[in-house]
Parts: structure tokens; sequence; C-alpha cells
């Protein structure tokens, strides 16, 4: 079983400066990474043992992917056929990559990237596929693979935007994650009076209070991450990085989302 963990892009990058990593912010998260792995201990094959077995990491676009896709007009519906746009946003999340590859290898991680522009596409039903043999493949041989929000090809469109919320809910239902952790800015959903809100059952629960992110997010801030976690199998957690420790040794900080499928 794997356990699969976004980075939020608010939490890697500063989001109000572009094309700008969070240093700190970063090297805390691969700390902590590091720290779980280490502690859990390896088997036969290569793998851990403990708190965090196979993991797959997945990070947002926050102030290198976002304002690039606004830009040129493309978010997860509208796309963009001219190739500039695509470089311009396709590098501008693998130069993101490789900032969050190196902090995670410079802990000890061993960290690869998985660059979802080479191996996923829509089809003219905007039906999404994300192959993932290759990530089961990079588990069972003892790498981290990382993932990231990017375009992808789409039938009719040219490319439009996979976002990270979409490949931690692909990844999650294709490799049958029993943990899945997303890490923001934010200590879990806050409710009206900025509480934590512990469980949310349905997206009516909470409609009231989900509003879009602060900064540009083509992908659909707090509300689309929610939406993504409630169709999943594995219940989810929402939490913020001073709890991530906490996540990865087995608790459920924040809140925690259960949808009809689990």
């Amino acid at each position: 079983m794997a356990t699969v963990l976004k980075l939020g892009g608010s939490v890697v990058t500063e989001k109000d400066r572009d094309e700008t990593v969070d240093g700190p912010a970063l090297d805390r998260a691969a700390a902590a990474v590091a720290a779980a792995r280490s502690g859990a201990g390896t088997n036969g094959g290569g793998g851990t043992n403990g708190a965090v077995d196979d993991l797959v990491v997945v990070h947002g676009g926050g102030s290198f992917g976002h304002p690039n896709a606004a830009e040129w007009g493309v978010t997860t519906e509208e796309g963009t056929d001219d190739a500039d746009g695509v470089l311009a946003i396709h590098g501008a999340m693998t130069t993101l990559n490789k900032f969050v590859l190196r902090r995670l290898r410079d802990e000890g991680v061993p960290a690869v990237p998985v660059h979802p522009l080479s191996t996923a596409h829509r089809d003219a039903d905007a039906e999404l596929t994300l192959p993932t043999g290759q990530v089961r493949t990079l588990l069972d041989e003892g790498f981290v693979p990382v993932l990231h929000g990017d375009v992808i090809a789409h039938a009719g469109e040219g490319v439009t935007v996979l976002s990270g919320d979409e490949i931690v809910a692909e990844l999650a239902d294709q490799l049958r994650a029993d943990r899945v952790g997303v890490c923001s800015t934010v200590p879990g959903v806050l409710d009206a009076d900025d509480a934590v809100i512990s469980e949310i059952g349905s997206f009516e629960d909470v409609a009231d209070v989900l509003g879009g992110s602060d900064a540009t997010d083509v992908s659909g801030g707090m509300a689309g991450k929610v939406r993504e976690l409630l169709a999943l199998d594995a219940p989810a957690s929402i939490f913020d990085l001073d709890a991530l420790s906490a996540f990865l040794s087995g608790e459920r900080p924040g809140t925690t989302v259960r949808g009809d499928a689990d």
C-alpha cells in the first residue's frame, strides 16, 4: 500500500512573488520526509516499513505554474495550442520540480521526477488518462517518485492544466493508497470562525465556507481539493506544514475528508 503526499504550491513557493521558492518551508518539508523514511526502517526489497511505506510526492504549481498558466489563459478546462505557452508553463513547473528534488536529495531521499506532460492526456470528453505503471515500478525499486501539476495533451484543446489535486486522486486510486495527505498553508479546512473542521463527509457540508485561493490559482483552490478528496476510497487529511511530521508518523492531523466511497 502507498502513501500519497501533496505539498501544496502555497507551501513550497511564495505565491505572491512570481517564480520564488519558499526555501525555509521547502527545507522543513524535505527534512520531515527524510526523517519519516529513515525512522521507518527498510525491508529486504529496498522499501520501507513503519509509518511511511511506499511514498509518492506531488507538488503544486504555486508562484511558478499558476501565473504562467494564467498569462496564457490555460486552465483545467480551457487550453492552448501555442507551443510557446506549453513550454512556458511546463518549463516553470519543471524548474520548481528541480528545486523540490534537490532539497529532498540533499536530505538523502531517493527522489526522482515523473513529468505528467510526458505521460498523461485527456480525451475529447475531458476524461483523464494518467498511466502509473512507471510510478509503481519506481516505488518497487526503492525510489520516491515526485510528480507535479503540469499541462497535458487534451483532444480538441491543445493542452490544459492537470492540477496536483487531480494527480493525487488518480495516484491514490490506481495505487490503492491507504494514506493520502495534502499539506497546505492552513491547519485544515476552516469554518466561518476560522476553526478547523475535523471531518468532512460531503461537499454540501462545507460549500458555504469554501472559497478560492488568495493568490492566482487556475486549479480550484481549497474547494477543488475537497471535491477531489471526497471521491477517494481512502480517507484523506488536509493539514499545514507544522503537522506534516505527525501525518507521516501515522496520525490524522487537520481535517479528515471521507467521501461516499470510503
